[in-house]
């Protein structure tokens, strides 16, 4: 009779039912992996035979077959380890067989018998509960992670023995402590050391508060960098849901500090002007999460934005609009969540000296350098941005005035308030934050008076905005009064957020 038990394969996010069939048959001694196993699996035969030898157990003599089922689904990586040694030392009567029902078991082997952790838990154990599976056994380094998921019993292993004793009774499981879902907020660059630029520190708040796109457009050295980076302290914090949103795809990259699998911080990635554009999507041979997927419910921070080749930038049109990136591979197609806000900041020109006030050098480029340059970045993905601020560079008086600028900490005190009206307008919706809200959104919510709607008649002419300019300038607008805790949007928000879409490219 067989032995069966189950695990849990990944194509991205996504999880799938295995069941381990293990059978045993009078012949040469061999050991076969049949159900569309990668490489990976493949090499599990020598791992688990060694796995099993030096744990003092015996191995079945003959024909050893294992079978992965679904027979059409591809298994890959070294997750299948574990289940296939305790499937075998189940049908050598080790372990019985009522051992393994409403349990999932994954790890990986090494040869002598050490249990070692695998990528993709917190959305394998997920998963498996949402199938109506009540145990999983798993490395010991995973349970803080597994232990994320409420009302599932983890069985962390560090061994083969371990995980047979486990399943045999004779060993009970250890307490898990679970990671914690409070950290202090990380402020690389403080707002009270950034002299001058008010305006776009108030954008900054802006973005912050909504989740808006930026594009930080001046002279170089005028603190472009130094302002994004600022954006990360005053970012409001995540909700348990958001927590576990992102640690899910830090764990099948294999990105989780083993010290705190449960990302409480929003990611902030910034990434260099030779990425690729897989590597800014997401691919491989089993395609994983990019710098989009990574950034997920944080910021995309693109310096030099207009040094990146144009194909790059074109791959991000789309996820920008769906939120959702679906990369498609030989082997596999993947879907991967990718709400980021997107920060990006540039130069006037190639030398960085175009049309700059109180700059202390000279344009050289010519009409065409520059051309060439904006053109970068296509009118699409530009109209994807939702501000678009002018930083000039800080004169000496502004740079040595001892006046005191508000802290990252004031400013943040008002994003959270900011995001928690929001998070409590939006809670019966998909969208978190203002960005996100679709077109029945923004009618629902953002209803305008009659001064406001024509004041945006009349941007829409001058300002040649497009239809979603027109919706990105209503969000905007319920951003800044959900910063000044007003339960309308009026004309003057509205103003406000008509003069951060001023056309600065091409002028």
């Amino acid at each position: 009779m067989p032995s069966k038990l189950t695990s849990v394969e990944l194509h991205g996010l996504e999880g799938f039912l295995v069941e381990i069939e293990v059978d045993k048959r009078a012949g040469r001694p061999i050991f076969a992996i049949v159900g569309l196993p990668d490489p990976a699996v493949q090499e599990a035969r020598e791992r688990v035979t060694s796995a099993i030898k030096n744990s003092d157990f015996a191995f079945p003599r003959g024909k050893v077959i294992v079978n992965l089922a679904p027979a059409d689904l591809k298994k890959a990586g070294p997750r299948y380890d574990l289940p296939m040694a305790l499937g075998i030392l189940g049908l050598m009567k080790y372990i019985p067989a009522k051992a393994f029902r409403e349990t999932i078991v994954i790890g990986e082997l090494a040869l002598n018998g050490q249990v070692r952790p695998i990528n993709g838990v917190l959305s394998s154990v997920e998963f498996a509960k949402k199938q109506g599976f009540k145990k999983v056994v798993l490395p010991k380094e995973n349970a803080a992670e597994a232990a994320l998921i409420p009302n599932m019993k983890i069985i962390p292993v560090g061994n083969l023995k371990e995980a047979v004793m486990h399943l045999n009774n004779a060993l009970s499981a250890l307490t898990i402590r679970l990671p914690k879902t409070k950290e202090e907020c990380i402020v690389e660059t403080n707002m009270a050391t950034i002299r001058g630029q008010s305006q776009a520190k108030r954008a900054l708040e802006i973005a912050a508060a909504g989740g808006h796109n930026i594009l930080l457009y001046g002279a170089p050295g005028a603190g472009k960098t130094l302002m994004a980076r600022a954006l990360r302290g005053i970012l409001p914090s995540m909700s348990l849901d958001e927590m576990l949103e992102v640690s899910k795809v830090y764990s099948v990259a294999g990105l989780l500090p083993k010290h705190q699998p449960l990302i409480t911080q929003r990611p902030f990635r910034t990434i260099h002007h030779t990425a690729s554009a897989m590597s800014i999507v997401g691919g491989g041979n089993m395609p994983g999460p990019g710098e989009i997927s990574l950034a997920h419910r944080g910021v995309l921070f693109m310096d030099e934005i207009a040094e990146f080749p144009r194909g790059v930038l074109e791959v991000l049109r789309q996820p920008m609009e769906d939120r959702i990136i679906t990369v498609s591979r030989v082997r596999g197609t993947c879907t991967y969540p990718c709400q980021f806000t997107l920060v990006a900041a540039m130069n006037p020109c190639p030398c960085g000296y175009r049309n700059i006030e109180n700059a202390k050098q000279t344009c050289t480029c010519s009409a065409i350098d520059v051309q060439r340059y904006e053109k970068k970045l296509s009118g699409p993905l530009l109209d994807r941005m939702d501000m678009f601020i002018s930083i000039s560079p800080v004169d000496y008086s502004k740079l040595t005035a001892r006046t005191e600028a508000e802290s990252s900490d004031t400013v943040r005190k008002r994003v959270e308030k900011a995001s928690h009206l929001q998070r409590k307008r939006l809670k019966k919706r998909s969208a978190q934050c203002n960005a996100e809200m679709k077109n029945d959104d923004i009618e629902k919510f953002c209803p305008l008076p009659k001064e406001a709607k024509q004041l945006l008649a009349t941007a829409m002419d001058q300002m040649n905005l497009s239809a979603r300019g027109y919706f990105k300038i209503i969000k905007l607008a319920r951003t800044i009064a959900d910063l000044d805790e007003a339960k309308e949007v009026t004309s003057a928000h509205v103003a406000e957020a008509l003069q951060y879409r001023t056309k600065i490219l091409g002028s």
